[in-house]
């Protein structure tokens, strides 16, 4: 017996066109919907004057089907129509918007233009990676969502807890003999065993929505240059189809889901890296996808006479504070929640996403607010890269109601000064390191610590960062004048590979004092995936375009580099072991503070001078333990040995070295090593961190 829902369906009364049975749809509910009997087709223009939508058989460019909404079937802006007795399973759709055509103005409208659906949740042609598909035009498929969760939740690891792991869902496996689904999500899948061994507890995915590789292809020396980090969007609502190893259809996503599920069950949580800053549609030379055939004038930002805004430094801007673009971010980001249980969102150049309609920052800007405070968002994770490539940087300022986190680029900035030897870092370095209070501790950004981080992937890789003075992207094709020259690294002594082993050895040890420092840092760790084993890009600072071995991970270097997987594996469990380092605690019955500073002659001083060494000690009362949580980080930056006094302890007190970063053989002591001088003498270039107890 058909439900009240059927019934109220199939009792309205129906119109034909073109041989279909049609009725007004849905108005609320944009995109594509599938619903007992037919699917539901909704979309909003304000400037059209009439729309269309073209079915298509699966893989043709010429439509089957035309079939005008009705002007009675436009409610305000939308036009919204159900199409009865059609399978999802056999048919690929778009739509065709008319009205005025005036660039000036910002008015893009041509009936010849083939618009993907902006609420698309799945894109037809993009299958294979690589692979040039003709088409006409962009195509949408109807999805079932209809994936079976079960008794199931997500992980809602606490934010102070978290350990991030950055990576390209195909350069992570596409070099590792291991995987059989290579360069995939179940490829991804595949290496969970791995992520568990090394200790990460979320994975933060560079971009996953719908892209286009070959949208820039060219070649350059022999070698094909494509859009290989995705951060050129197609569509916001569907996941990119050839990160899956399945053939998927009208299921789309399937396998992306049982990813996120399977990283659940195993303790990790998902983070994806999104890109609501600019499109793919590009600038006055850029194709037409779908926002400009649909509402350029609203979706962008447009100077007075017509032309794009480019404060993403790739030919447009997206106008997210509108109401209608807000709306969209606001429905796209729960839209991955609900049917994907994404766990959080890194936002890239996410200061765009305060600025207005004439691209000047806003004190509150309407969308940061809206999604502080959406009720379905409330607990997922926001994190903000808090600057553009318009120059606004908000680094300890982004507007971001308690809720939001910042990726802080001072960290990155200020230790990879230090840790090379720029004494006159050390003060900032020392904040850095106690939290960054110095930047948020008048609660002016955000409410959630920050997203610490030496590496990512825009930038050198750890183990490039300590093997290269200069970036070198010549494989780029842009005469190495792409990329930043702002790296802060240093070769220690040789540009590039040596087989000098006192060099190997100074790189060696720099790698692990960052990792360490990294852990031992208040606020959120976040490491480039392939810094544990040294994966190297061979000196390229942005090998955005380099679909090949510069950007996948070369996995034999595990083996290689077995000991400094397993220093990241160490450190990463002393920082589980001691929440000092990840909370401010009750106060520490020793009567230590929750942070303090140490001169290397063990005397609490702020702010430092330009010290060759110094200590940060963490205190606070642990009361699952019952006891004090006392650690201590001592680091010298100098190319000479330092003799270094620690603070004086109290009584029944004492000191247990953990991690010596100048000791090759083995850098990390499980029960630690006891101190009984309260003078050491510090090696040059070497972390050393001491548990009090």
């Amino acid at each position: 017996m058909p439900n009240t829902y059927e019934q109220d369906l199939h009792m309205q009364p129906l119109d034909e066109i073109e041989g279909f049975a049609i009725r007004p749809g849905f108005y609320d509910q944009m995109g594509a919907t599938p619903i007992p009997g037919g699917v539901c087709f909704t979309i909003s223009s304000k400037g059209a004057t009439a729309c269309e939508l073209l079915l298509f058989e699966k893989g043709e460019k010429k439509p089957y089907a035309t079939i005008p909404y009705p002007q009675n079937y436009r409610v305000g802006d939308v036009y919204s129509m159900i199409i009865f007795n059609i399978d999802v399973e056999e048919f690929e759709y778009a739509f065709r918007l008319d009205g005025p055509y005036r660039p000036e103005e910002g008015l893009l409208f041509d009936k010849k233009n083939q618009i993907l659906d902006p609420y698309a949740k799945a894109v037809a042609g993009q299958r294979e990676w690589g692979v040039n598909v003709t088409y006409s035009g962009y195509k949408a498929r109807v999805v079932k969502n209809n994936f079976f969760w079960g008794a199931y939740q997500n992980p809602q690891i606490a934010f102070n807890d978290l350990i991030i792991y950055e990576m390209h869902v195909r350069g992570f496996t596409m070099m590792d003999d291991s995987v059989e689904a290579k360069g995939t999500f179940e490829g991804l899948k595949e290496k969970i065993p791995y992520l568990k061994e090394l200790g990460v507890n979320a994975v933060e995915l560079m971009p996953v929505f719908e892209f286009d590789e070959l949208r820039d292809r060219r070649v350059h020396n022999g070698k094909e240059l494509v859009n290989y980090w995705g951060y050129n969007t197609v569509s916001f609502f569907a996941p990119n189809t050839s990160f899956a190893h399945a053939r998927e259809y009208n299921h789309e996503g399937r396998e992306f889901k049982q990813l996120v599920k399977a990283l659940h069950e195993n303790g990790i949580e998902v983070i994806l890296d999104v890109v609501f800053n600019h499109t793919a549609e590009g600038d006055e030379n850029g194709p037409v996808i779908n926002f400009k055939g649909v509402d350029n004038n609203i979706y962008y930002m447009l100077t007075p006479d017509g032309h794009y805004f480019n404060f993403s430094g790739t030919g447009n801007t997206m106008n997210c504070n509108h109401p209608v673009v807000r709306r969209m971010i606001v429905d796209c980001l729960r839209y991955w929640v609900t049917n994907y249980r994404i766990d959080g969102f890194r936002f890239d150049l996410a200061s765009i996403l305060s600025r207005d309609e004439n691209g000047a920052p806003l004190i509150n800007p309407p969308l940061i607010e809206s999604l502080a405070y959406d009720p379905i968002l409330s607990h997922t994770k926001l994190i903000a890269e808090a600057w553009d490539a318009g120059g606004l940087y908000q680094v300890g300022s982004f507007p971001g109601h308690k809720k939001w986190s910042e990726w802080n680029g001072r960290y990155r900035d200020d230790m990879r000064s230090y840790l090379k030897g720029d004494l006159n870092a050390a003060n900032s370095a020392a904040n850095r390191i106690a939290g960054s209070m110095d930047i948020y501790g008048n609660d002016i950004g955000t409410h959630n610590p920050s997203i610490n981080f030496i590496t990512c992937h825009d930038g050198f890789t750890l183990y490039d960062l300590y093997s290269y003075n200069e970036k070198h992207n010549e494989d780029n094709g842009w005469n190495s004048t792409d990329g930043t020259d702002d790296n802060r690294s240093w070769n220690c002594g040789v540009e590039g590979e040596t087989d000098d082993p006192e060099i190997l050895r100074l790189r060696k040890r720099m790698i692990k004092n960052a990792a360490g420092v990294l852990m031992c840092s208040r606020g959120v760790p976040m490491f480039l995936a392939g810094d544990e084993f040294c994966n190297t890009q061979f000196g390229n600072n942005n090998p955005y375009c380099q679909d090949n071995e510069i950007s996948w991970l070369d996995w034999s270097l595990l083996c290689k580099n077995r000991d400094i997987f397993e220093f990241f594996q160490n450190v990463i469990e002393f920082r589980k072991t001691h929440p000092v380092l990840r909370i401010e605690l009750a106060p520490a019955i020793s009567r230590f503070p929750d942070y303090s500073f140490y001169n290397s002659q063990g005397r609490q001083t702020t702010p430092f001078q330009a010290e060759k060494a110094f200590g940060v000690l963490f205190a606070g009362y642990d009361r699952r333990r019952r006891c004090d949580d006392i650690v201590y980080v001592l680091l010298n930056a100098f190319w000479e040995e330092q003799d270094c006094f620690f603070p004086e302890l109290p009584e029944g007190m004492e000191l247990y070295l953990t991690i010596d970063t100048a000791n090759e053989e083995e850098s990390f002591h499980h029960q630690g090593i006891k101190i009984e001088d309260r003078n050491l003498k510090i090696e040059p270039r070497t972390l050393k961190v001491f548990v009090i107890k």
